[in-house]
């Protein structure tokens, strides 16, 4: 994985957002909506670069990916690879100087998948999750290895009403999995394809600002 890049750097950080990018896309997809959110200068950014690897459905092109993707919808998953990820990303939180608990893990599309995937099964506290146009991925062994710690993390859901590539009855069905164990999921549904709108980054925004 090549370094990923800081943004909003100062000499007092406190807290770390790090936000994961989707498929084919690299640290600078999001890169552009920090000013947008309007938090502290204390805040630190990290946008890390996935892997390059081959891709299944894109005819094994290689291209940056967290997982490898064998299908659209669901079926058969890439395990190797999205563990792979989750100890990169654990790796990225126990690099920050600030603790884990003012550590928000946010991702989009199959960063999301990874955060949600990793942030749950943490052993320490984490201060929120933010998986926008995703789903819970690897959900056949999610109850035997969630992380009590982070039982009542907070945890942004967003997704496109509109999405052509995970449609939003997946990311439907992934949040209420989550319901169903008792998580607490802060939901949001926009008019939007496969994307970000001004809308959920506004959302986003007061819900950073609610648990940093």
């Amino acid at each position: 994985m090549t370094a990923g890049q800081y943004v909003k750097l100062s000499c007092m950080t406190d807290a770390t957002v790090i936000w994961l990018h989707g498929l084919g896309a690299d640290h600078s997809d999001f890169e552009p909506i920090v000013p947008e959110l309007d938090l502290p200068p204390s805040v630190r950014f990290l946008f890390p670069d996935a892997p390059v690897r081959p891709v299944t459905i894109n005819a094994g092109m290689r291209m940056r990916a967290w997982y490898d993707i064998l299908q659209l919808g669901p079926g058969p998953e890439d395990e190797a690879g999205i563990r792979d990820s989750q100890r990169i990303v654990e790796g990225l939180i126990e690099s920050q100087p600030a603790p884990p608990e003012r550590v928000v893990l946010a991702g989009f599309s199959q960063g999301g998948a990874v955060v949600l995937h990793t942030a749950l099964r943490y052993p320490r506290r984490l201060a929120g999750v933010i998986a926008l146009s995703t789903y819970v991925p690897l959900r056949e062994s999610f109850s035997k290895e969630i992380s009590p710690e982070n039982r009542q993390t907070p945890i942004f859901m967003g997704h496109g009403r509109f999405d052509e590539l995970i449609p939003v009855s997946r990311a439907a069905a992934s949040r209420d999995f989550l319901l169903g164990l008792g998580y607490g999921v802060d939901w949001h549904e926009y008019p939007m394809p496969h994307s970000v709108c001004a809308q959920e980054i506004g959302d986003v925004a007061r819900f950073l600002g609610r648990v940093l």
